[in-house]
C-alpha cells in the first residue's frame, strides 16, 4: 500500500465519527462504574446523536451534491453540517438530561458542543481540521479519566494529522489549530464540568 492508500486507512479508521465512539465508550465506562449494561446504554445515545446522524447528514449531502463529499472539503460547504450535527448534538444533550446520564457523559456532550462551536466559527473564515480537532479532544479526555500513561494517544492524534495533509485535505497549520483546539476548548469543558 503506498503514502496515499494508508493515509486514506487512517483518515477513516479514525474518522472523528469513530474517534467519538471510541471516547465516548471510554468515557461512559469510567462514568458508570464499569457497568456494562450503563455503558452501553449511555454510549448507544451519545453514539446517535453525535456520531451516527451527523454521518448521516454528511454522507446524504454529500450523495445529494450539496458538499463535496462525506468530509466536505470545501470550507464554503462546511457550515450548514456543521449547523445540522450541532443540533442534534443539542438533542442529544437534551436526552441524557431528562434521562439523567451521568455526569462525565454531560460532560463529554458539552465538550463536543463547544469543539463543534469553536469550528464553525474558525470555519466562517479559515479551514481547520475537525479530523484533528476530535482526536486531539478525545485524547485528551481519556488522558484525563484513565492517566498520564495514555498520553500514547497523542501518537494517534500525530498519525491523524498526518494522513489529513498527506491526502491535501488539510495544510500543516489547519491540522496542528485542530489538534490544539480539541484539547483546549473540548478538554477544557469536559474538566470543567466533569
Amino acid at each position: 500500500m503506498n503514502t496515499t492508500g494508508a493515509a486514506r486507512v487512517v483518515t477513516e479508521v479514525l474518522s472523528p465519527v469513530v474517534v467519538v465512539v471510541a471516547v465516548l465508550l471510554a468515557v461512559a465506562w469510567h462514568a458508570t462504574g464499569n457497568d456494562v449494561g450503563a455503558t452501553l446504554g449511555w454510549a448507544g445515545v451519545v453514539a446517535l446523536f453525535y456520531s451516527v446522524i451527523p454521518m448521516l447528514i454528511l454522507v446524504y449531502g454529500a450523495k445529494r451534491g450539496r458538499w463535496d463529499g462525506h468530509w466536505v472539503r470545501d470550507r464554503e460547504h462546511r457550515f450548514t453540517p456543521l449547523v445540522l450535527s450541532l443540533v442534534s448534538a443539542v438533542a442529544g444533550l437534551a436526552v441524557m438530561i431528562l434521562g439523567d446520564a451521568p455526569r462525565e457523559v454531560i460532560a463529554l456532550a458539552l465538550a463536543m458542543i463547544a469543539a463543534v462551536v469553536a469550528c464553525m466559527v474558525i470555519t466562517k473564515w479559515w479551514k481547520v481540521s475537525i479530523h484533528a480537532t476530535v482526536a486531539g479532544g478525545a485524547a485528551a479526555m481519556v488522558i484525563f479519566l484513565y492517566g498520564p500513561w495514555l498520553l500514547l494517544l497523542v501518537l494517534l492524534v500525530a498519525l491523524v494529522c498526518w494522513s489529513r495533509v498527506v491526502l491535501t485535505d488539510h495544510t500543516v497549520g489547519q491540522v496542528v489549530v485542530g489538534a490544539i483546539l480539541g484539547p483546549v476548548v473540548g478538554g477544557a469543558v469536559f474538566l470543567l464540568v466533569a
